[in-house]
């Protein structure tokens, strides 16, 4: 046996034969339907088949070529999962059709390319032989969604792992994270891939198929375990405002009062709740110039004994900063100011070349500022709460260890910038991911809908309609205790595949 055999094993002819403009075609397609493996389409088999695909075209490529296909198979993924950014740039950046088809063009042009530069750089180790796709595969493809966690502020959407919320490899994500029922779903999709490309099954392929089979039997006997402990003799009524502000409209100072009245009168009937949550920035004015109305709610929730949490923009009148804000009031305590923040929505990069440039870059609440890591969460009574504003909830180790020292998850968000598009129903997928990996309650209350309540299990369990103006109540349970993820995080499954990567660059010196 020579040392070739061993590293690539005896394969079908064919694939990696492709003409380079079919093999591109092809790993596009494995892109475009990785996002209907996610919300709302949940066609989890589709996107496994995708990324099956994916790991066989990439077979044998040079770098060149590599680079190629993960490009293709990135613009296939956001330009179907991301095409929500062209609503926002469109309907509320007030950008032409045209004008905002290419801003969305170039945005997906950029995460595809970065989706790509992890396969290109490790394309040898993937594209040689039965380890290179068993092993490599899974392995870029978990580096390249951690680093999109945290890349030029990250934009960690559309990962794989979310396509799991509903299969047995969901019982991993209390102990790995998203990002490795990721992994575990990329590996067993290499199995297919090898199956159906290698002449003859190896021992090595054998042993991974059933490694594959026993982590899927594994996340359904997980599923059964409960990684910490919810107090059902502690229930907490809940209730949400969901006032449906149309987004063309929030902001205009002449919605500013009938907004107001109208959070008060659907309040109406509710403050009997242990808790009532109005959404990301339900209050169009910034906190200290509606004082007098804050009061006023502070004086009806004390009365009640309600707490009241309500997102705000604060202005810290000092250093003149504006913060896109949670504020307690009543029998909640505290305040939290967003740590991460959305590019163009609420802060313009290369500022001083982009504002001004188009309406676009002058969003109204495009001058944000950061708030400081290591921020106090939000009390109620003897419950501790960890806040996210929005985007987030979509960063799992942020979520992860915000939880650590606190009970219940809430989050809130306006998703009216996206109307009636993919993007607020991913992202609800996502608040699900992040109660499951940390075994709390989560509340999710928005200006629009969906606003819900999910259970530890990432299951909802109360949910309101999209684009209508309604209230939501339901109980949650405080959680004790923590899970695996919360403490370790993604780094775990980052070392293993990054250790996976090493091995296979020092088996191939070892027979070349």
């Amino acid at each position: 046996m020579t040392s070739e055999t061993i590293i690539t094993g005896h394969v079908k002819s064919g694939i990696h034969k492709l003409p380079p403009w079919l093999a591109t075609a092809l790993t596009l397609l494995c892109g475009v339907v990785q996002p209907l493996a996610l919300a709302p389409f949940n066609l989890w088999p589709l996107g496994f088949l995708g990324l099956a695909g994916f790991a066989l075209l990439l077979f044998k490529s040079s770098p060149g070529r590599a680079f190629q296909l993960s490009t293709a198979f990135g613009i296939g993924l956001y330009g179907v999962g991301a095409s929500w950014v062209y609503v926002a740039i469109n309907q509320f950046g007030n950008a032409s059709w045209w004008l905002a088809a290419l801003l969305t063009a170039l945005f997906v042009l950029l995460l595809a390319l970065v989706f790509a530069a992890p396969f290109a750089l490790c394309t040898r180790l993937i594209g040689h032989g039965r380890l290179g796709i068993l092993l490599g595969f899974p392995a870029c493809y978990l580096l390249g969604e951690w680093v999109r966690t945290w890349f030029l502020t990250g934009f960690p959407w559309l990962f794989i792992g979310y396509g799991h919320l509903s299969t047995p490899l969901s019982g991993w994500a209390p102990v790995l994270g998203v990002l490795g029922v990721g992994f575990l779903a990329t590996f067993s999709a290499a199995c297919l891939a090898s199956w159906a490309f290698f002449m003859r099954p190896s021992a090595n392929l054998w042993m991974a198929t059933v490694l594959s089979l026993c982590l899927w039997l594994g996340g359904w006997w997980l599923q059964g375990i409960s990684w910490t402990r919810v107090n059902s003799d502690q229930p907490v009524k809940v209730a949400m405002v969901q006032p449906n502000i149309a987004q063309e409209v929030k902001w205009h100072p002449a919605q500013a009062q009938p907004t107001l009245d109208l959070l008060m009168q659907m309040s109406e009937g509710h403050w009997s709740s242990d808790w009532l949550i109005w959404p990301e920035a339900a209050v169009p004015l910034t906190y200290h110039t509606a004082l007098d109305f804050l009061d006023e709610v502070n004086r009806k929730a004390s009365d009640t004994q309600t707490g009241v949490i309500t997102g705000i923009i604060f202005d810290e009148r000092q250093t003149r900063r504006f913060y896109n804000s949670l504020a307690g009031f009543g029998e909640a305590l505290g305040i939290y100011h967003k740590q991460r923040l959305v590019p163009f929505g609420e802060y313009v990069p290369l500022e001083s070349w982009l504002r001004g440039a188009i309406e676009f870059f002058d969003l109204p609440t495009s001058y944000i500022h950061r708030g400081r890591d290591g921020q106090s969460g939000l009390q109620i009574g003897d419950v501790s709460i960890a806040p996210s504003i929005c985007y987030e909830v979509v960063y799992p180790s942020l979520v992860a260890r915000g939880a650590r020292h606190r009970n219940v998850l809430l989050t809130v968000s306006n998703d009216a910038w996206f109307a009636d598009s993919i993007g607020p129903l991913q992202h609800l997928q996502m608040a699900q991911m992040r109660a499951l990996e940390t075994g709390r309650y989560l509340i999710r209350s928005t200006n629009n809908g969906i606003s819900a309540i999910v259970d530890p299990k990432g299951e909802i369990v109360a949910k309101s309609e999209q684009f209508v103006a309604t209230t939501l109540s339901g109980v949650v349970y405080p959680a004790y205790g923590g899970t695996p993820f919360m403490r370790w995080g993604s780094w775990p499954m980052v070392v293993l595949s990054g250790a996976m990567l090493a091995g296979l660059l020092a088996a191939r010196r070892r027979f070349h």
